[in-house]
């Protein structure tokens, strides 16, 4: 078995997992949750998990004790979870039961001092392949009914509410899922990464964070039933490899000026790379300006080749002069002796998420900022979007008529840091770009920073600290970035990315917890998968894709393969990659 270190970048151990079988229905015990309920070939659910959030949307993580499983024409699984916050805890009883034709889950919690938690309870996860799109019927407390489908395009906003019954068809199966002691809705995981749409409690309308008083209790329940029955008509199409056509995006890495210092010292660095761009971020909110304009500008005198886009934050305070704001922009731009060859603008109050039901923060119009900026930059390629990810581009959509090109990023680990999950991601990202292109149009569209951790979180105060070096969500230092599984990943991403007609893309860093290049100078592995995509920019796309655990992309004479899974496969070794003539299959 390969060392952890070089597959994880860390000694923690994946977790142990256990198939559950009962009749021809078969379930993933992992960690205290539920994943992959199958009925034979179907995957009927995604997962379902007793889940606990920290006032930043931080997952708290259980601590699992007296687990028990007893197999038989049933299988029955007993745990009690312990879950932390601060000086108080949460004790939750979980009780599990898997037979030929349901599977039940439900969960008696006790609060033992005051809990402060933006969510506590069951979350169910339905998958998307061919979920998407096809038809559902809703139940709702009021015993009313919605005949409807599961979105297609991505939705901003929860696709519904007040559900106490949800019930899809798979292959030939009519599966029923029926929520108890809450009131639960459902929003559109896909646009944060995650292959699923969740259902979960405790509407977003209500505040947040909330308290479990000292010595409250919470029940609820889970009831997913299955049995044979006709296909409706309204069914999605499934993700996966297919044909290509476009070519393959320029590559960029995300600069910070002080990564530029650095790159000043170590010229080399860049060269080993060879990206055609890079992206220089600027946040004006926090006081950068010319100092760092300066920064980037050496830079590229010293090293003119790639292109220097420039990322701008700007202030734009509700009450302010954008005029006199972008007029000082430009004004040390031409000051510093940068020449960029874009300029992508976003309000620095867009960087945090705005949730379903909470008060927008005062900013002015998009279509003002854009207008200012472009008459302070003039003659410069303008563009718009988030810095953040593709959640906030759906749900405050920019002015796209004013703007050359529109951008956003992703992130793999906003909801689940495990490695299934973080692979699990790939399967959305089509989804991600065919719900952005239907907002951009036939407007110019770039993937930004696009890594494992995050530099930013929407979503809380703060990226989450990880000085264990462990898999834990919204954290800005993963531990996989150093080992294989971050090589396979952004080549199952650049895979996926492919055919979307996306002309930039950013998966990494040069320097720092997100970088292709330590610290002490060597290499990470993945350095040596964007190497090689960078080489392939502007070419024809083949067949690209992700299936079966296998991203494949081809490009002009090139095919590049990659082993998504811990064990080898396809005559690949653990996260494995191998760059073969395109004409060949594996």
């Amino acid at each position: 078995m390969m060392d952890p270190r070089h597959l994880y970048g860390t000694d923690q151990p994946p977790p142990t997992r256990r198939r559950l079988v009962a009749g021809k229905a078969g379930v993933t015990l992992e960690n205290g949750q539920l994943r992959h309920l199958r009925i034979g070939e179907v995957e009927a659910i995604r997962a379902i998990s007793f889940l606990v959030r920290d006032r930043d949307w931080g997952t708290v993580q259980p601590e699992i004790a007296d687990l028990k499983v007893e197999a038989g024409d049933q299988t029955h699984v007993s745990y009690r979870a312990r879950y932390k916050i601060g000086a108080a805890l949460l004790d939750a009883r979980i009780a599990l039961c898997l037979g030929p034709d349901s599977l039940v889950a439900e969960a008696v919690a006790r609060a033992h001092g005051p809990v402060e938690t933006n969510r506590a309870g069951f979350t169910v996860l339905h998958p998307i392949d061919d979920v998407a799109g096809a038809a559902v019927r809703v139940d709702h407390a009021d015993g009313s009914v919605e005949e409807t489908h599961f979105p297609g395009l991505i939705e901003p906003w929860q696709p519904f509410k007040d559900i106490v019954a949800l019930t899809h068809h798979a292959s030939g199966l009519k599966i029923e899922c029926r929520f108890e002691g809450d009131v639960f809705e459902m929003e559109d995981q896909r646009q944060w990464g995650d292959a699923s749409f969740k259902t979960y409690n405790r509407p977003l309308a209500l505040p947040w964070p909330y308290t479990i008083g000292d010595g409250q209790e919470i029940r609820q329940a889970v009831r997913v039933s299955w049995s044979q029955a006709a296909v409706p008509a309204i069914v999605a199409s499934r993700a996966g490899q297919a044909e290509g056509g476009g070519d393959f995006p320029e590559t960029a890495l995300l600069l910070t000026a002080s990564q530029a210092r650095e790159a000043l010292g170590r010229p080399d660095d860049l060269r080993r790379i060879a990206p055609q761009r890079l992206l220089c971020h600027l946040d004006s909110s926090i006081g950068q300006g010319l100092r760092e304009l300066r920064d980037f500008a050496a830079l590229q005198a010293a090293l003119p080749d790639p292109r220097y886009d420039l990322e701008l934050i700007a202030t734009c305070p509700p009450e302010g002069d954008l005029a006199s704001e972008f007029e000082g922009h430009a004004q040390n731009l031409s000051a510093s002796g940068l020449v960029p060859a874009s300029i992508m603008v976003c309000p620095a109050v867009d960087r945090q998420s705005t949730p379903p039901g909470s008060a927008w923060p005062p900013c002015p119009p998009l279509a003002d900022i854009h207008a200012a900026a472009r008459a302070a930059f003039a003659g410069q390629v303008m563009g718009g979007g988030m810095a953040s990810f593709f959640p906030e581009l759906n749900r405050k959509r920019p002015p796209v008529d004013m703007l050359d090109f529109v951008s956003h990023g992703l992130c793999p680990i906003v909801h689940a840091a495990d490695d299934l999950s973080v692979m699990e991601t790939l399967e959305a990202v089509p989804h991600i770009l065919a719900s952005a292109r239907a907002i951009i149009g036939a407007g110019e569209y770039r993937l930004g920073p696009s890594t494992i951790a995050m530099r930013q979180n929407p979503y809380g105060s703060r990226t989450i600290p990880n000085p264990g070096r462990q898999r834990i969500c919204m954290t800005d230092n993963d531990p996989r970035q150093d080992g294989a599984f971050a090589a396979a990943w952004t080549l199952g991403l650049a895979a996926s990315i492919a055919k979307a007609g996306v002309t930039v893309w950013t998966p990494a860093e040069l320097y720092g917890p997100r970088g292709l290049i330590r610290a002490d100078g060597s290499l990470r592995p993945v350095a040596a998968v964007v190497q090689a995509l960078a080489r392939l920019a502007g070419q024809k796309v083949g067949i690209a894709g992700v299936r079966d655990g296998l991203a494949r992309l081809e490009v002009g004479a090139t095919a590049l393969i990659a082993n998504l899974a811990p064990d080898a496969r396809h005559g690949l070794p653990p996260f494995g990659w191998q760059t073969v003539p395109a004409s060949s299959r594996s």
